[in-house]
This record gives C-alpha cells, structure tokens and sequence, in this order.
C-alpha cells in the first residue's frame, strides 16, 4: 500500500499536467483564431503596419459594431494650402456626418478644460506629471484642415472624438465643446450611438466625400509623406534647438 500510494499520486499529477496541457493548446487555438480573424477584418480598412496599435484595435471595434469597412478611413494625411500635411488617427463617414477620431494612448490620471493649451498627466500617485497638447484643440485643427478640402463640407456636422487607450483614468475633463467627446476606449460605441441618433447630414455628393478622404489616405501611404510630416513636426517643436 506505501509503494501504490506514491505510483497514484505520480498518475494524478501526469494526467493533470496532460489536461493543462491540452488546456493550454485548445486557449492558444482560440487566441490563434482571434488574431487572424481581426487581422483579416483590419486589412479590409488599412494595414497592419500603419498607425499604432490603439489606432487598429479601435479600426476593428468599429468594423465588429457594424460600421462598413468603406466608411472607415485610417492614418490619413490631408494635405494642406503650403504643400504640408494635416495627420488624421481616423475618419468614419456617417449618415450624421463625418466623425473625426484622436487617438491617445496613456497611462495614469487626465486631467483638463477645453480652452486649457496643455493637459496633465499624472503619475506614480502624484509624484510625477506630464504636460502634454491639448487633444480637443490638436482634433480641432484636423477638422479645420479637412473642412478646407470640399466646399460641401461647410454645411456638413463634423464630430471630434478624443479616445484615451492604455490604463488611464479621466479624472478631471471639462468644459468640453458641443460636439466634441473626449472619452475611454471602453465606452467609444456609446458616443457613436449618440452621434448616429442625430438628423442626416446635408450631404451634396457623397462619392467626392469619399475619394477625399480616400485620397488622404493614398497620401500616407507614401512613406515619403509620413517622413516629411515628421520633419515638419520635429521642426515645430525645434527641441533639437534647445540646449540646457
């Protein structure tokens, strides 16, 4: 019976570690499954290589909550009067109107008025803070920028959506302008119930909406543009100019 006990014990212990192994292969299936169904829903919009991550996890919330994969413009590059390029996260055509997103991806507690330049984030339980630009007045000049590209856009609604990606917290976000939502990833189809429950748009010629937009997706895809963008960012910025 001592020698029977320790052989069973030994059983146990194997055919356990076999289950948890098939546990193991039958959870990796259904991640494998996952990935490569959202990798085909995301190619229907855009590439796997363009934009950043919380850019194309939002491109494939919107497609699984319905909206059509030619509705949905991602990274886009709206070229402007000087010949330099306006970068747009994300663009849904809607019967409402156009839905321009800003995607952000942060961690720790927001803090923020509309009419503030900079915002705050905050880290470590106070202990650290970042200044960062204004993303409802950084969206609102992309509006700008593409309003600028069709005169039909003058009487069409444009909506600004500011998505925070990443483990942070809204603590303290107001005076947020009509029309404007700043909001977690989380709860982005509930802002898009909200807009799609509006009165139609005016639209004059839907098929230009589209090659507008198409068009300034066609831009980013030029690797050329993107690098010129950067520069012109880096330039702005002219931090290199700094010397502490």
């Amino acid at each position: 019976m001592e020698i029977i006990i320790p052989i069973i014990i030994v059983i146990f212990v194997i055919v356990l570690g076999l289950f948890k192994n098939r546990g193991g292969k039958q959870q990796y299936r259904i991640f494998e499954w996952t990935f490569n169904r959202n990798q085909k829903l995301l190619e229907t919009v855009t590439k796997s290589d363009r934009g950043t991550y919380s850019e194309r996890n939002l491109v494939i919330k919107l497609l699984k909550y319905g909206i059509p994969s030619q509705a949905i413009f991602h990274d886009l590059y709206v070229r402007k009067p000087n010949e330099n390029f306006s970068q747009i996260d994300l663009v849904v055509a809607t019967t409402a109107g156009i839905i321009v997103f800003e995607v952000k991806d942060y961690s720790g507690w927001i803090f923020g008025k509309g009419y503030q330049e900079q915002w705050t984030q905050v880290l470590a339980y106070g202990s650290q803070k970042y200044r960062f630009y204004n993303p409802i007045m950084q969206n609102n000049k992309h509006i700008i920028e593409l309003r600028n590209t069709q005169k039909q856009f003058e009487n069409i609604p444009f909506y600004s959506v500011i998505v925070f990606d990443g483990n942070c917290e809204l603590r303290d976000i107001s005076f947020v302008p009509e029309g404007t939502f700043v909001v977690r990833v989380e709860r982005v189809l509930e802002v898009l119930r909200i807009i799609q429950a509006k009165e139609p748009a005016p639209y004059k010629d839907k098929y230009e909406v589209i090659r507008v937009l198409k068009e300034a997706v066609e831009n980013g895809a030029h690797k050329e543009t993107e690098l010129q963008h950067i520069e012109k960012v880096t330039d702005m910025l002219g931090k290199h100019r700094v010397f502490d």
